[in-house]
């Protein structure tokens, strides 16, 4: 018995040839580097004008140099993803944390349980301000910004965690709401 795979958003998906050629030759771009489109630039895509802004702004924090490596910007992503039980963003981003890292098991540790991960207690300070803008950033004090400090996160670190955090938040939320799926070939990488 065959079972036909679920649909991946619960919105219409365009098809690629469709889209606008900004778009079609970025998500054409990403399929030619993993080997795959990642379902989130097809569900994105839905609404071209959000596609824009949502990929500049992702690589505006994601993509750029600073105090994070590019494995920390991916824990926040993955610790509070799975705060806000986001199945795609934990698996999609797990994938990427694992590459990045270069390490298999990092992602699965942060997404249940960031204080017994095998990570630094410089990244174990990150995770803490992370989870605390993701689920209670009215709660925000001084001291919080004094504990990064003490770890040595500068000002400009301290904006990124919280907007990583916050841009996340908006992923996190479309996708649950959409019913976004992770692509399959997302579990097995970085294995």
């Amino acid at each position: 018995m065959t079972t036909t795979p679920p649909a991946i958003s619960r919105f219409p998906v365009p098809e690629l040839a469709s889209l606008p050629d900004d778009i079609r030759s970025r998500i054409e771009a990403v399929q030619e580097k993993s080997g795959f489109i990642p379902n989130v630039f097809l569900v994105m895509a839905h609404r071209p004008d959000e596609f824009r802004a949502f990929m500049a702004y992702h690589d505006a924090l994601m993509d750029k140099p600073g105090g994070l490596s590019k494995a920390e910007r991916e824990m926040i992503v993955v610790a509070t993803s799975a705060t806000n039980q986001c199945l795609y963003c934990v698996i999609a981003h797990g994938a990427i944390l694992r590459i990045r890292a270069k390490n298999p098991l990092l992602a699965d540790q942060v997404s249940i349980n960031h204080l017994k991960a095998d990570i630094t207690p410089r990244q174990q300070a990150m995770l803490d301000f992370a989870l605390t803008v993701a689920s209670a950033s009215s709660t925000v004090e001084e001291e919080d910004f004094d504990a990064l400090a003490a770890h040595g996160f500068s000002r400009e670190d301290m904006w990124d965690i919280a907007a990583i955090t916050a841009f996340f938040a908006l992923s996190n939320r479309m996708a649950n709401v959409v019913g976004m799926r992770p692509n399959a070939e997302f579990f097995a990488m970085g294995r």
